[in-house]
């Protein structure tokens, strides 16, 4: 009874004795994701749901349309457990898509609007993908004839659906067959839909910082359990209005956001685009109450608020994991730290927990069997407290194991079911309760004659310099200490960034180490990204690394 009733080859579940521990604690629920979210929208019926450039959508009618694009994908021959690549920009077609796939019992496979050829070739085959959903209206890049091409290249995709797209010969067009269904014929297709907490809701995927991603099953019951402690610990409420303009495909938003709004009868924005000037038209039009940004977007919030776009005199609270300390100096607003991975584990700060966990750390996980372990990076061998370690963990929504990669598995987790998360932490009590400060990643130091310098931690200083927009701090090789600290600057709009000297000062003043001060800084317009949208730092090691070749080749 702890166990899915058709396990699907080449999922890890999590042995029946730890999922009857995590149920029978009453912390790992009974139900599926989708019969949270259709209660959640019976409940809520005439609120609304979602804010978009075309006009407010109920939760009614969301249900409602949810329903029939439930019902049509069934139609097309898909079957529940199903594959279906997802690659899209936000809209509320996309939502629709999401949501009618959960209904139909069809599992979502998030891949990005960026990935290519090597990776859905990869992924569509990989899954067994039996449908692709793309958006039909990029101005930039005709994913239509890319899905078409990639027809070709997976033998199982039989349907290529389009979200606000032309028609075109091949191609399916989602609100076409939307609007073929009928609402009564549909709610019953989608009533007759075996559900199983125990089985997979959705796939997404890894960082793929190495080779392609790999594909991360999370469940029915544990992404729901997800869901509501994000929105409990946070203290969602009906009368929210959030406003996240990240992708709503990645797990960051879909679980810190999308899916805690839906849950609890929140309303959620959608901007037409990523322009100071589009978001001051949702903070004018809906007044946002919680706004979730990391970092790198911080800079066109604090446009638009500078620009007179808008006001924050509504928002309560900040949703920002690099950036806690800053955003609440700044606006004297909220501000929440965390920690998350889309393979389960999230940490979050809480608003009565000491300033100083405020402003340097993590926080602590959101279960109560949430397991963590730091341990020496390569080893099982746990650190004490204060020291760098390992995150390694398992609790009741970590997953058990990438999808169908059994040699990865072997490396990724202990012999005890433990993930290696590979992301470096440090655990500090205080009061008899456990915290944790993100030290980086395991390769994101610079090590300068065996003085190992945390690079996330130089850029907390740095991000607050005065003439800083946004900044990165990568290893430079250097022939007597064997690696040196560079820092890539974003200058304010306007402004030039401060020079090694000034940048020296600076942290002396901050009370830094002076060998944790960068010996080198390079001006950037803007940070490189990976395709999943996070700080591309391999390719910042390898400029500096050609542009110190050349200048040795100079002199």
């Amino acid at each position: 009874m702890y166990a899915p009733n058709n396990p699907i080859p080449g999922v890890v579940y999590r042995s029946p004795e730890r999922m009857q521990r995590y149920v029978e604690a009453g912390v790992l629920p009974q139900t599926t994701l989708v019969e949270a979210l259709c209660a959640s929208f019976t409940q809520h019926a005439d609120r609304v749901a979602l804010c978009t450039p075309e006009g407010d959508i109920r939760y009614a009618e969301l249900d409602a349309i949810t329903d029939r694009a439930a019902a049509a994908l069934l139609r097309l021959g898909l079957k529940p457990l199903e594959r279906v690549l997802f690659q899209s920009i936000n809209s509320k077609e996309l939502i629709y898509a999401i949501i009618g796939c959960f209904k139909a019992g069809l599992i979502p496979v998030c891949t990005l609007p960026a990935h290519r050829e090597r990776e859905i070739g990869y992924l569509g085959c990989h899954a067994d993908a039996r449908a692709h959903i793309v958006q039909g209206d990029d101005p930039k890049f005709d994913l239509q004839k890319f899905a078409l091409t990639m027809k070709v290249q997976i033998p199982t995709l039989q349907h290529i659906i389009s979200l606000r797209g032309e028609k075109r010969n091949g191609v399916l067009r989602l609100e076409d067959l939307i609007a073929a269904e009928k609402a009564d014929a549909a709610r019953k297709t989608v009533q007759a839909i075996e559900r199983d907490p125990f089985q997979i809701a959705i796939f997404q995927l890894s960082g793929g910082t190495t080779g392609v991603p790999k594909i991360i099953p999370r469940m029915q019951n544990d992404y729901l359990l997800n869901a509501t402690l994000t929105a409990e610990w946070l203290g969602f409420t009906k009368d929210d209005v959030m406003f996240i303009p990240m992708p709503i495909i990645h797990n960051a938003c879909l679980i810190c956001f999308l899916l805690p709004t839906l849950l609890s009868g929140a309303a959620f924005t959608l901007p037409a685009d990523l322009t100071p000037e589009s978001w001051g038209k949702v903070f004018r039009a809906k007044r946002p109450t919680w706004v979730g940004l990391i970092r790198a977007l911080l800079p066109r919030f604090n446009a638009m608020i500078e620009q007179g776009l808008a006001t924050t005199d509504r928002i309560r609270a900040f949703w920002t994991p690099d950036a806690a300390r800053l955003v609440r100096q700044k606006y004297a607003i909220q501000s929440y730290a965390m920690f998350g991975m889309t393979e389960g584990m999230n940490m979050y700060v809480k608003a009565t927990d000491p300033l100083e966990v405020q402003d340097t750390m993590v926080g602590r996980p959101l279960s109560p069997l949430d397991e963590v372990r730091l341990v020496e990076p390569g080893t099982d061998r746990e650190v004490a407290e204060g020291e760098i370690g390992e995150m390694t963990c398992r609790g009741p929504y970590t997953l058990a194991g990438y999808y169908n990669a059994p040699e990865r598995n072997r490396e990724a987790f202990t012999a005890d079911g433990f993930y290696r998360s590979g992301d470096l932490m440090v655990r500090t009590e205080i009061d008899g309760v456990s915290y944790y400060a993100f030290a980086g990643r395991n390769k994101d130091t610079v090590n300068r004659g065996m003085e190992k310098i945390n690079c996330e931690e130089v850029e907390g200083i740095v991000v607050a310099h005065p003439l800083v927009s946004d900044c990165a701090v990568v290893a430079m090789p250097d022939a007597v200490l064997g690696e040196k600290s560079c820092i890539f600057i974003v200058p304010k709009a306007g402004k030039t960034a401060p020079t090694v000297s000034e940048l020296g000062e600076f942290m002396r003043v901050a009370g830094a180490a002076k060998f944790k001060w960068p010996e080198r800084v390079e001006t950037i317009d803007a940070l490189p990204l990976t395709k999943v949208g996070k700080l591309d730092k391999a390719t910042l090691r390898q400029m500096i690394a050609e542009k110190l070749a050349k200048e040795t080749q100079v002199k």
